[in-house]
Formats: structure tokens, sequence, C-alpha cells
């Protein structure tokens, strides 16, 4: 049973090989809130998963350890198994989906781990891995749905509350549900005053869903730039934790998300995927009430594919008002651009990009569209331009 002397023990077994990562106050993040970062991703591994699995392998007897250990993830949870598995000499295999990003299976990889590819998302991959433990009696690792994981990821709730006594919420990122099972129990045990909220992706809220309708339910499927929480359904021992200790769970878009990541980067120099970075957009954009209050939000992993950060940034810059997009009809006569280019420059704005058209068939004849691409530095500077655009006479479109 999930216990708090279980924890501790975990908490021991682990002292030597995860970083206590530090607290980070973050005060520009979410004005009237005293907020700060847990940095798990800065563990190693770059995520929270190295706690849990590395426990469950400390659990296992030595007839399991020889046949080895299989896992399924898409992603972090892989890493750490592999990582727990090179240090205590046991064969690992691991199914992953095939979209996880590149740079996950290639470091699941370098701690050594054999690696199966699995077409769908996690679930699918899930059900690959229990054929292979059948077939071949390795000792299945899930990545959330056991009580020795679990208290592994519970060790984190330990360290919060070391660092940081004084305590009204903490944020969590929920998947399938083993981080926040483990930090609720933990921090309800130790201080049940604290509330724990979690967060999910809009395009993956199964826990969200299952919690409010009162079963397990299954999501036909899922869809988010946040990998490692596209879970289609909770297990049933983190449903029931979650349903006896999470005070709440919300959702956040990939718009959201990908702010969030931007505004970690710009305002912390941190890093985070887009499952590391839910906690922190649902602060952002107000989805919890946390006015006034201490808190703090878990940075759950960091191993974001480099080569979708780039199109990430470009939609945290658009959410959050660093660039706009306008259309402006004009008349086509001589110093048109020479007018608008005026008013934007005057006002500190950038052009990014021009693209110039003549009027199409059923336009004014004399129309002409210029579509720009500007950098700005929020909403009320792009209102700005748009109303002195307006007020020099020019239709926005």
């Amino acid at each position: 049973m999930l216990s708090l002397d279980n924890v501790y023990r975990a908490s021991n077994a682990l002292r030597e090989v995860v970083r206590k990562t530090d607290l980070v106050y973050a005060p520009k993040l979410k004005p009237g809130v005293e907020l700060y970062l847990k940095t798990e991703n800065l563990q190693i591994t770059g995520s929270f998963k190295v706690r849990g699995s590395y426990y469950k392998m400390t659990r296992l007897t030595a007839e399991e350890k020889k046949k080895g250990v299989i896992a399924c993830s898409a992603g972090n949870h892989a890493q750490g198994v592999a990582l727990a598995a090179q240090k205590n000499g046991i064969k690992a295999v691991i199914c992953l989906p095939d979209g996880a990003p590149i740079s996950k299976i290639e470091a699941t990889k370098s701690y050594g781990a054999e690696v199966c590819l699995v077409e769908g998302v996690y679930d699918d991959a899930y059900k690959k891995a229990i054929e292979l433990r059948d077939e071949y009696g390795y000792s299945f690792i899930h990545p959330f749905n056991d009580e020795d994981v679990i208290a592994g990821q519970g060790t984190i709730a330990l360290e919060i509350e070391e660092q940081l006594p004084e305590l009204d919420a903490v944020i969590v990122p929920v998947g399938g549900g083993g981080l926040i099972s483990g930090i609720a129990f933990t921090i309800k045990a130790i201080n049940p005053g604290v509330k724990v909220y979690g967060v999910q992706a809009a395009g993956a809220p199964s826990m969200r869903n299952s919690l409010r309708d009162g079963q397990i339910e299954e999501l036909p499927s899922v869809s988010t730039i946040a990998d490692g929480i596209a879970v289609k359904k909770p297990g049933d021992l983190t449903y029931e934790l979650c349903n006896k200790y999470v005070d709440e769970i919300v959702t956040v878009t990939d718009d959201e998300i990908s702010a969030a990541i931007l505004a970690l980067m710009e305002q912390h120099k941190l890093v985070t995927e887009g499952a590391g970075a839910v906690a922190v957009a649902a602060a952002m954009f107000g989805k919890i009430d946390l006015q006034g209050k201490r808190a703090v939000c878990l940075l759950s992993g960091g191993n974001i594919d480099v080569t979708i950060l780039s199109r990430v940034i470009n939609r945290g810059l658009l959410m959050s008002g660093r660039t706009c997009q306008l259309m402006i009809e004009l008349m086509d006569k001589p110093g048109q651009l020479k007018h608008v280019s005026r008013i934007i420059a005057d006002l500190g704005g950038n052009v990014i990009s021009v693209h110039h058209e003549r009027a199409n068939k059923g336009t004014d004849v004399n129309g002409c569209y210029l579509n720009l691409l500007l950098e700005t530095r929020n909403f009320e500077h792009i209102d700005e331009i748009k109303t002195a655009l307006s007020d020099y006479g020019f239709k926005i479109l």
C-alpha cells in the first residue's frame, strides 16, 4: 500500500542518484502571486521520471532483475527506466510511440536500452509492452499506475515541503496521474491545508474528464504539443488517488503552453518541454485563483525536441502579443506604403515581412492589400498601432 513511510524509503533510495532540484522564485510570471518553480526539468535525464522508475527497480527481486525489465513511454519515463537499468546492470526494453521526439528516442538508446518503436500514441506502446512482457517474462515498469513509482514521484513533495514550508498551493502537470498522485498524497499527509491542482492539455483531458464524470474514461484520441502528458486513459490507482487528494484539474491550450515555454525561456532562462510548462501556463492565464497566495509550479521536464522549438516559440510570440499579423486595405496610389511604415515606426513597431498585392476580381479596381508581420511589445502595443492606422484612414481587415 502507498504510505508516507514508502515515500521516505524512496527518498533514501534516491539520495545518491537524483538531484535535489532548486526552487526558483518567479515574481514576473503572474503578478499578485508569490510564485515558485520546482525545476525538475533540470533533473538527471531532464525529467522527474527517473525518481519513480529508479525506486521501482530497487524493489525488484534478484530473479526479476535477472530477467530484465520492460517499459512504455512517450519519452521521459523511458530515459528514467533506461538509466536505472544501466546503473543496476539490468536489461531494459522500452516501447515508445513512433511519434516521440527524436531527441528522446536517441537519449533512451544512449543509456543502453533496447528501443521498440510502436505506431500510434502512448496507449499503443503500452499494449505492445504488455505483449512482450508476457512473451519474455520481463518485469513491467509502469510509468504511473504503480505504488512504488508513485512513491518515487512523491519525493518531490518532500523536497518542496523542506524548501518552502509555508505553502498555499502546488500546481502539477497531469498525464496518467502518477506524478500528481505522489505529490498530492505526500503533501496532504504532511500539510492537509495545501491545495493541489492538476493541469492537463486541452487536447488530452483524460483525468479531468474521468474525475468530472465519476468514472475512468478513455479518450478516442489525443492531440497536443505536450507529448509527455498525451495519455488517453488514466490508471485505476492514480484515478482513485486523484479523486481523493487532488483539489481540481484544469486544462490549457497549446497556444497557452507555447506562451509559457517562451516566458520561462525569456524570464528565467529555463527550457521546458510542452508537458513541463503546463503548470506555468495555468498560472499565467488565470486557470486557477492564486491571487495573494504562495504557490509552486512544477516544471516536470525539459526534453523538448529542438526541431519543434522554433515553432513553439513562434506560437508563443503570437500568443503573448510579441508578434502580430495585419492585413490592411489601401488605395493603389503612390505614398500609401510610406505612410503605413511611418505610423508603425513612430510607435516603435518593427516590420518583419511585407506582402503587397493589387486587387483581385470582385474587389475595388483601385484597391490593394498589404499583409504585414510585425514585432510588437504586447497586445496593448498592437491595439495602439491598429488604432493609429485606422485614425489615419487605413482599413484594417
